[in-house]
Order: C-alpha cells, then structure tokens, then sequence
C-alpha cells in the first residue's frame, strides 16, 4: 500500500523524499496504482526491469521506468530536486518565480523554467468537470495603459475571459480562465462551452458579445455592470490574479499567458483540499 504524502510542511515533505530513490518508489506506486499496461502493446503482465522499480512486459519485452512518459521524462536532474519543483509550485500559496525555484533546489533558471512549463501544461483543465450552480462570465485586460489603445484596444495588453462559480451558499466554488485574442460572441462562447454546465445560471453584464448566449445557455442573465459594485466575487478573483502574476513574475509574454492561468487555476480549484495537492 502506497505512503501517500500529505500536507504542505516542506520539513516533513523533505523527510519523506529525502533520495532519489524514495521518489522513484513513490512514482512508480502512483503510476501503476490501478494496475500494469504496457505503454507500447497493453500488455497486463510484467517482471522485474533491468533497473529498481523498472518493469518489463512480458508481451513485447519494453522495458518501463516509473518516469516514462510522465511529467518527468527523459529528466536531466536529480529527481529529488524535480519533487521539490512540484511542492513548491503546487503546494506554496503564491507559487514561486523560476529564478527562485533555481536557487532553491540548485538547478540554472533555465532548467527550473523548462521544468516549471512541463508542469503547468499538466496543471491544466481536464474540461470534465463544467461549472454548475450560478456561473458569473467577464473578460479582464492585462497590461499597462498604451498611448492611442484607450478601453478595448489591445496594444500590447492581454486579455482573458474568466468565468467563476457562485455556489447557493453565496460561497465561491472554481474558476477557469483563456487567453483569448478578441472579444467575439464565438470566442467567448467557446470559453463558456468548455467551462460551464448548459443548465448552469450563466450571468454576464450588457456587452452585446453576450446578446445570444441565451441561445446555448437557456437561463442565461444579463446585468448591467454598475461601476464595480456588483460582480464583486469576479471583479475579486481578477485583481488576486493580476496581483499574483505582477508580484510574482512581474510579467508575462502572450505566449505563456494562458500557462500562468492554468497555474493559478490549479491550486485556487483546490484551495480547500491542500493537504493532498502534491499527491
């Protein structure tokens, strides 16, 4: 039976994955924990491999390792250190820069940055699991005012569509948020599709982008945005993202952009049950 970590106490996270070892063990447990299938044919059985925790099928005789096709394949650095890469990222509030992952762990920025991308693409939406209950929808800009580029215009700003769930208890549940290039009706609408239940109360303000959401989302509402003072729960959640992003990377290229959203989505959607968000 597998030791599955909990909690986010660096000490004690260090103590439980103090060598390369113990992280390969933990890796291969949580790889196969419903069972073998070879990668190459699906093959179900197996023996031992050339190396520790290794496997080899006994169909076409593939040799796996446990980081095999997983977020750290072909490593070029201690595993240990990968591990605390993903604690850190994971399991610390604010995350970390790459340049302090670095100095942290021992690794040049540029390790810890490629490493850092290779997990947040894993951090992102599975779209299996659509908002429900009452979802409010806006768009936000991100970057300094531009001389000529006043409201929408873009420049060199970026902008994102957000849609955040309002639970009947007045609570706010999970939010997910694209990169998107305009404010269309069909790019908004795709944003919509992934993230929100069709019988979800999908509330939007008077932007005509919004007029025939209706026609996908049947208790569709549109409210007049009054200066900030309603929508507070988005109107929230968007200045806690720009504030973590300008905090802590300072700044982001459009490139990335949707990477930072995924990974302050990941840990904000599971805000509530740290104690198992390494694992």
């Amino acid at each position: 039976m597998i030791d599955i970590f909990k909690g986010v106490n660096a000490i004690e996270f260090g103590k439980h994955f103090k060598d390369n070892e113990t992280c390969m063990s933990y890796l291969a447990s949580r790889k196969w924990q419903a069972g073998y299938s070879c990668f190459k044919c699906n093959h179900t059985e197996y023996c031992k491999g050339n190396l520790p925790y290794f496997r080899r099928c006994k169909g076409c005789g593939y040799d796996e390792s446990p980081t095999a096709n997983t977020l750290f394949h072909k490593l070029k650095f201690d595993l240990t250190k990968a591990f605390h890469i993903v604690f850190r990222v994971s399991a610390k509030k604010k995350s970390m820069s790459t340049t302090e992952l670095a100095k942290e762990v021992g690794v040049t920025q540029k390790t810890a940055w490629i490493f850092k991308r290779k997990l947040q693409e894993a951090m992102k939406s599975s779209e299996q699991f659509p908002l429900t209950n009452e979802v409010h929808i806006d768009e936000f800009v991100l970057g300094q005012k531009e001389e000529g580029k006043p409201g929408r215009s873009l420049g060199e700003k970026k902008i994102a569509a957000l849609v955040i769930e309002i639970k009947p208890n007045g609570k706010v549940g999970r939010a997910y948020a694209k990169h998107i290039n305009n404010y269309k009706t069909a790019t908004l609408k795709d944003v919509a599709k992934k993230h929100v239940d069709k019988g979800a109360q999908l509330v939007s303000d008077k932007y005509k982008s919004y007029d025939s959401f209706d026609e996908e989302y049947p208790k569709h509402e549109s409210v007049k945005s009054i200066a900030g003072k309603n929508f507070t729960e988005i109107h929230n959640h968007i200045m806690n993202l720009k504030a973590w992003i300008r905090g802590i990377h300072h700044s982001v290229s459009d490139s990335h952009f949707q990477n930072y959203l995924d990974e302050f989505h990941y840990r904000f959607n599971r805000r509530n049950s740290m104690s198992s968000i390494f694992n």
